[in-house]
């Protein structure tokens, strides 16, 4: 079925837009030399991309999710080619933040069409090892996004890095019809449209959040971890460029390492036979473990060691979830639901990204991102002893 070629496609896909989200914050610093506008500029490319999950999510339920996929391939390249032309036109470093704004929320669109396929694409292997082979795509595109980005960077200026972003997802596209050419087969839920208000597949999905055992749980806990990785990723090129005083190609490297490290985990994933619940806690320590230090550490080695734990492990944290999800929600719902706890999960990176860009200046960054760390240890034991207690009442009200 050509299942490689899929995969291609996810790969350079997240390729150009690791691009994207690496030019950003890294651009915005260096004109303006705040990390206050690194963390504004941050929020301002990810509150679209989160806002825009629910919308996605439910069009996934009612149109093709593969033309859905496909459209947001070519039209992300469309808005980097326009928002070039508005940059050379008439100037300013907005542009880039703008046109990555837009891209995000095409990008949730590629990110859900992908969801709800990969279910289907798996139909008969362990879902867990198709997550963990179409990550390592993923994570393969981000070991090579920043890399390729600084390099391109160091020679050109940005417009012409977006240029080549943009070039990438019209090559991620041609992959995907590929792909589809060598897998004609209908895919096995189709999509319908659901009857009613428009905001009823909203509803539905709030419905299936609340009342589908455990869903809350896992949102809850999801959402404290991505504080932690938002934080992170809002206020690392401000860190590592400024209080630490490293390069644009260190900061490089470094996010290209941890990149390799979620590679090397995924991997083991995919070839190893991991219980689920292990992958959670292990994931869940280690990525507060790596919070802390990147809080802590008055070297620029200890913050290094602390990026990596957390962006080393945060795709595990993620099969862990997505698993479990996969469980839960029925698959006519799967669209819709999935992308209003993406939504809720999210939020809290473009938050991080705020409270960066309000309460620190370099100097104090460290001082919200230990709070950020405590307040998801709280979520997580607040989740843990919930599932103990939900347990102990079922056993006890068992026959």
């Amino acid at each position: 079925m050509k299942f490689p070629a899929f995969l291609f496609s996810l790969f350079v896909s997240r390729l150009a837009d690791q691009m994207l989200l690496f030019l950003v914050p890294l651009v915005v610093f260096q004109v303006t030399q705040s990390v206050a506008w690194s963390g504004y500029a941050f929020a301002a490319e990810t509150f679209p991309r989160f806002l825009s999950f629910p919308v996605c999510g439910a069009l996934c339920d009612r149109v093709s999710p593969l033309k859905l996929l496909r459209g947001s391939q070519i039209f992300r390249a469309l808005v980097c080619l326009l928002g070039v032309l508005g940059s050379e036109a008439m100037g300013g470093i907005g542009w880039l933040v703008g046109l990555s704004a837009v891209c995000g929320v095409l990008t949730t669109q590629g990110v859900m069409a992908r969801e709800v396929m990969l279910p289907q694409i798996a139909n008969g292997h362990r879902f867990d090892r198709v997550l963990a082979h179409a990550q390592t795509a993923e994570q393969t595109g981000m070991v090579l996004g920043p890399l390729v980005a600084a390099a391109l960077f160091a020679h050109w200026p940005w417009q012409a890095v977006v240029g080549a972003a943009a070039a990438l997802f019209l090559l991620a596209d041609a992959a995907t019809a590929y792909w589809r050419h060598g897998n004609p087969v209908p895919l096995l839920h189709e999509p319908h449209a659901e009857p009613g208000h428009f905001l009823r597949p909203i509803q539905t999905a709030l419905l299936h959040v609340l009342r589908l055992p455990g869903l809350m749980r896992l949102t809850v806990v999801t959402a404290g971890v991505n504080l932690v990785i938002g934080v992170t990723l809002a206020s690392s090129a401000a860190l590592v460029t400024g209080l630490y005083q490293r390069s644009a190609n260190y900061y490089a490297g470094l996010q290209m390492l941890g990149a390799v490290a979620t590679v090397v985990v995924l991997l083991a994933i995919a070839r190893g036979a991991f219980a689920l619940r292990k992958m959670g806690v292990v994931s869940f320590l280690l990525i507060f473990g790596g919070g802390v230090l990147t809080a802590i550490s008055p070297s620029h080695w200890g913050y290094a060691l602390g990026f990596l734990l957390v962006t080393g492990f945060d795709k595990m944290f993620s099969i862990y979830i997505r698993v479990h999800r996969q469980k839960i929600i029925p698959a006519k719902d799967y669209g819709k639901t999935t992308g209003v706890i993406v939504l809720l999960n999210n939020l809290s990176q473009p938050v991080a990204g705020l409270l960066v860009g309000a309460l620190a200046g370099t100097a104090q960054t460290g001082w919200v991102i230990l709070a950020l760390c405590l307040l998801m240890a709280a979520l997580g034991i607040a989740a843990a002893i919930s599932h103990r207690t939900s347990t102990a009442v079922a056993a006890s009200t068992s026959p």
